[in-house]
C-alpha cells in the first residue's frame, strides 16, 4: 500500500505541488491576520458558577482589573516643587488618551458642609500649582486628617505615595492597550529621570499587556532560533544545503498553517499556543531526518533515485504516520478539558502535527525526485565512528549487562518515587517571571507598601430592589464596615473600600472635618445623610466625587453594593484556604437568609483557572497513555508488545516527577504540561524501533536476538540525531523569559534524554526478556 501511494505521489507530483503551493498562499494569508490574546482569564471554563459570577460582575460594575498602579517612596512628597512635578505628571498623564481618570494624593477631596444648603461640598484640597510652602504645609494638615485616604493613596509608616489610573475597558480589550500602556510608561520614565524618585508600575493593565508583548517578541526569536538550530544540526548530519533547505521549508510551511489555523477558528495567540510554532519546528525535523535517513539507506543500496525515493515512502510512510499521530494525541487531549486555553492550544497543535505529516509525503518525494542524487559526503553520516561505537556499546549493555540495566533503572525509580512524594501544588500570577523581573519586584513593592494590588470582590446582594436606599440601608453598611474590619485583620489584605467609608467620610464632613468623626452614621446621622443614601439625586456639588463613588458600588437597581479590596498575590496554596476563612466567616456579619454575599473578581477567576488547568493536564496524560496505547495495540497487535512498549516511556515521566520534587519544583501549569508533551514526542522514538523491529522480523526468521541486532543498527542513528534535534530544540526554550517556557525547555529536554536512553537500552532487553517468557 504504502509503496502504491509512493508511486502516485511522483505520479501526480506537478498537481500536488501545484495545490500545495496554492494552499500555502492561502494559509499565508490567515497566518498574516493572526492577533494577541489580552484575556488572561480563559483558563477557567465558561459554564463554571465563579467564571459566571465574575461575568456578572463585571457586567454590573465594569472591568476590576483595569487600575494601573504608580507608587514611590519619598520623605519629601510635601516639598513644594517634587509636589508640583508631581501634579504636573498626573496632568500630563490625563492627557493621555485611554486615560479615564487619576486617584492620587494631589487630586484629593475634602467634604465640606454647605450651612446655605444644608449639602456637602466637595473641595479640592491641593490648587493646580501650589503658589508657596507655607500653603502646602498648611494644606497637607488638612489632608492628614482625613482617614478616608490612609492605606489608598499613602502608607505614613513607609512615605510609600500612590497614582491609580484608571484605563477605558474596551482600550483594554484593543490593540490600542499597547499604545495607551507605553505611553505612559515613557511619561513614567522621563517623570523619573527629572526627580530621580524610584518609580515602581503595576496593575493588571500593565501586568497583561507587557507579558502579551513578550509573548509575541519571544515567539518570533524562539522560531527563529529553532530554525537556525535546527538547520545547523541538519547541515552538520547531511553536509547539503538543498537537504538542509528541503528540511527548513517543510517546517516553515507548517507554522504557516499553524498560525493560519490560529486565526481561522478564531483564536488568538496566548502564552500557551504561542509556543506551537516553534514545537512545529522541532517536531517538524525529525521527520525529515527519518525520510532522508531512509531515502540515503536505500539509495546506497539500489542507487536508483526514483526506486529509492518509493521505498522510502514504503518503509517510513507508515511509521512517520503513526509517530505523528502519537504525538498529535499528545497534544489534542488538551482538547478534551475544560479550560479554553487548553482547548485551543490542543485543537491548534494536534490539527498541525498531523499536517506535518502531510506536508513532509509531499514535498520532501517530489522534492528529492528533482534533486540531484546523494554523493558520498551526504551519507558519509551513516557511518560516523562515534555513533557506530556507541551502538556498539548499547548491544553489549542490552545482550551482556541485562541484569545491570535492570538494577540500574530500579534505582532510578525508588529514587524518583522518593521525589515525587516531595512534590508541591503551587503557582502564582507573576511566578512564570523571574525575581529580578521588573514587573515582579514592581508588584512586590505595592504589596509591602499597600498590601497588594490584586483585586478582590465581595458582593452584598439584599435580594430585593432599593434593597440599599434610604437611611434603612444603614444597618446593611454597618454590616459591610464591620465585615471590612474584620478583613483588615488578614496581613495579605489591603484596606477594603466600600460605600460605607464614603459615608464615614460624609459624617466627617458633616461635623466640620474632625477626624474623631470618621465613622459609620448613627440613627441621628442618617437623618442629615439620608439622601446620600439615595443614589442618582445629586447630592454634593461636585458631580465627579461621592457621587461617583456611590454610582461604582452600587448596581442601578439599589439592590447589590460591593466591597473592593485588592490583596497580595499569595498563590495557589494560600489563596484557598484565605477564601474559604471570609465564607465561613460571613454567617457571622450578614443575616445570609436574607442577604447574600459571593466572593468573585480577576483574583478568584486565576486560582479556579490554575486549578482547571492542572487538572485537565493530569486528566490529559491519562487520555495520552490510552489512546496511544491503543494506536500501539493496533500497530502491533500485541499485548506483550504494548507493555514492552509503554514501560519505557513511563519511566522518563516518572524520573522527571522525581527530579522536580528533588529540586524544589512545584507541580503548576507550566510544570505539568511537560509530560503529556514529552509523552506524545518520546513515543516516536518507540514506535519506530518497533516498527522496524516488526518490519526486520521474518527477514531474520522470527529470531528475535539477531533482529534486535540489526534494529538497533538500523535505527539506532537516526534515533541518535533525532533525539539530539529534540533536545537541542527544547534547550533554547530554557533562555526565555517566562518561568513556564524554561520549564517546558529543560524538563522535556531531560525526559527526552532519558526516553532515548531507556529505548534503545530497555526496550531492547524487555524484548529479550519477552522472547524467552514465550519460549
Amino acid at each position: 500500500m504504502w509503496q502504491a501511494l509512493g508511486k502516485a505521489v511522483l505520479r501526480f507530483r506537478i498537481p500536488l505541488m501545484i495545490a500545495l503551493v496554492l494552499l500555502t498562499a492561502f494559509m499565508g494569508y490567515h497566518a498574516s491576520k493572526v492577533q494577541m490574546s489580552y484575556d488572561f482569564s480563559r483558563a477557567i471554563p465558561t459554564d463554571h458558577p465563579k467564571y459566571k459570577a465574575y461575568l456578572e460582575f463585571k457586567k454590573t460594575f465594569g472591568e476590576d482589573g483595569n487600575l494601573l498602579t504608580i507608587g514611590f517612596t519619598t520623605k519629601d512628597f510635601f516639598n513644594i516643587n517634587n509636589f508640583n512635578a508631581v501634579t504636573a505628571f498626573q496632568e500630563r498623564l490625563k492627557k493621555i488618551d485611554g486615560v479615564e481618570d487619576i486617584l492620587s494624593v494631589n487630586g484629593a477631596i475634602t467634604l465640606k458642609k454647605n450651612d446655605s444648603t444644608g449639602k456637602l461640598d466637595a473641595i479640592k484640597i491641593f490648587p493646580t500649582p501650589v503658589a508657596s510652602q507655607p500653603m502646602l504645609d498648611s494644606l497637607k494638615n488638612i489632608f492628614y486628617t482625613l482617614p478616608f485616604y490612609r492605606g489608598l493613596l499613602y502608607n505614613p509608616n513607609t512615605n510609600a505615595y500612590l497614582l491609580g489610573l484608571r484605563i477605558n475597558r474596551e482600550v483594554l480589550g484593543s490593540k490600542e492597550r499597547e499604545r495607551v500602556i507605553g505611553a505612559i510608561e515613557k511619561e513614567s520614565a522621563a517623570f523619573a529621570e527629572s526627580t530621580h524618585f524610584d518609580l515602581h508600575l503595576s496593575g493588571l493593565p500593565l501586568i497583561r499587556t507587557n507579558v502579551a508583548l513578550r509573548i509575541a517578541q519571544e515567539m518570533q526569536w524562539f522560531l527563529i532560533g529553532s530554525i537556525l538550530l535546527s538547520a545547523l544540526i541538519l547541515f552538520i548530519f547531511f553536509r547539503s544545503l538543498s537537504t538542509t533547505f528541503l528540511s527548513l521549508a517543510v517546517v516553515m510551511i507548517g507554522v504557516v498553517y499553524s498560525l493560519a489555523t490560529i486565526h481561522m477558528l478564531g483564536f488568538r495567540i496566548t502564552l500557551l499556543n504561542a509556543l506551537i510554532p516553534p514545537l512545529v519546528v522541532v517536531i517538524g525535523i525529525p521527520n525529515c531526518i527519518y525520510f532522508l535517513n531512509k531515502y540515503h539507506t536505500a539509495f546506497m543500496k539500489t542507487g536508483d533515485k526514483k526506486k529509492a525515493i518509493v521505498e522510502m515512502i514504503g518503509k517510513m510512510g507508515i511509521v512517520t504516520l503513526f509517530c505523528n499521530i502519537s504525538a498529535a494525541l499528545g497534544f489534542a487531549v488538551f482538547a478534551l478539558t475544560k479550560s479554553i486555553i487548553l482547548k485551543e492550544f490542543g485543537i491548534v497543535a494536534g490539527i498541525n502535527i498531523m499536517g506535518l505529516f502531510f506536508i513532509s509525503l509531499v514535498l520532501i518525494p517530489i522534492a528529492l525526485y528533482y534533486m540531484a542524487a546523494p554523493k558520498k559526503k551526504h551519507t558519509l553520516y551513516l557511518e560516523n565512528k562515534w555513533l557506530q561505537t556507541l551502538l556498539t556499546k548499547i548491544e553489549q549493555w542490552v545482550f551482556s549487562n541485562q541484569r545491570t540495566v535492570y538494577l540500574a533503572t530500579a534505582i532510578a525509580l525508588v529514587f524518583s518515587v522518593v521525589g515525587i512524594s516531595k512534590l508541591k501544588t503551587q503557582s502564582f500570577i507573576v511566578d512564570d517571571l523571574p525575581k529580578k523581573d521588573k514587573i515582579f519586584t514592581d508588584l512586590r513593592f505595592f504589596e509591602s507598601n499597600f498590601k497588594g494590588i490584586l483585586p478582590l470582590e465581595i458582593l452584598v446582594d439584599t435580594k430585593k430592589k432599593n434593597g440599599i436606599a434610604g437611611a434603612r440601608a444603614l444597618s446593611v453598611y454597618e454590616k459591610v464596615s464591620s465585615f471590612s474590619s474584620y478583613m483588615e485583620t488578614y496581613p495579605e489584605l489591603a484596606r477594603p473600600l466600600s460605600l460605607a467609608e464614603g459615608l464615614k467620610f460624609a459624617r466627617q464632613g458633616f461635623y466640620d472635618g474632625d477626624s474623631n468623626n470618621y465613622s459609620m452614621p448613627n440613627a441621628f446621622d442618617g437623618a442629615f445623610l439620608a439622601d446620600y443614601l439615595k443614589p442618582g439625586k445629586g447630592k454634593t456639588t461636585n458631580q465627579g466625587s461621592l457621587e461617583k463613588l456611590m454610582s461604582s458600588f452600587i448596581d442601578s437597581n439599589k439592590q447589590i453594593t460591593r466591597i473592593s479590596v485588592n490583596m497580595a498575590d499569595v498563590g495557589s496554596m494560600r489563596m484557598p484556604v484565605l477564601i474559604d476563612s471570609l465564607e465561613a466567616h460571613i454567617p457571622e456579619y450578614f443575616d445570609t437568609s436574607k442577604v447574600s454575599v459571593r466572593l468573585t473578581g480577576s483574583s478568584i477567576t486565576f486560582l479556579e483557572g490554575s486549578r482547571f488547568i492542572i487538572k485537565g493536564l493530569k486528566e490529559s496524560i491519562f487520555w495520552a497513555f490510552l489512546f496511544i496505547s491503543l494506536c500501539m495495540l493496533y500497530l502491533f497487535r500485541s499485548f506483550r508488545i504494548l507493555l514492552c512498549s509503554l514501560i519505557p516511556n513511563l519511566i522518563p515521566l516518572v524520573m522527571t516527577a522525581g527530579l522536580m520534587g528533588w529540586m524544589g519544583i512545584a507541580i503548576k501549569p507550566s510544570t505539568v504540561l511537560v509530560f503529556s508533551v514529552a509523552l506524545g514526542i518520546a513515543i516516536d522514538i518507540t514506535i519506530r524501533f518497533l516498527v522496524n523491529y516488526k518490519q526486520e522480523l521474518p527477514h531474520f526468521n522470527g529470531q528475535v536476538h539477531e533482529t534486535v541486532v540489526q534494529t538497533i543498527r538500523e535505527t539506532g542513528i537516526s534515533i541518535v540525531y533525532t533525539s539530539l534535534v529534540l533536545i537541542a530544540g527544547f534547550v533554547i526554550f530554557v533562555f526565555s523569559g517566562f518561568g513556564s517556557t524554561q520549564a517546558l525547555g529543560w524538563l522535556t529536554s531531560f525526559t527526552l534524554l532519558v526516553a532515548t536512553l531507556t529505548n534503545l537500552i530497555l526496550l531492547p532487553a524487555l524484548l529479550l526478556l519477552a522472547a524467552k517468557k514465550r519460549k
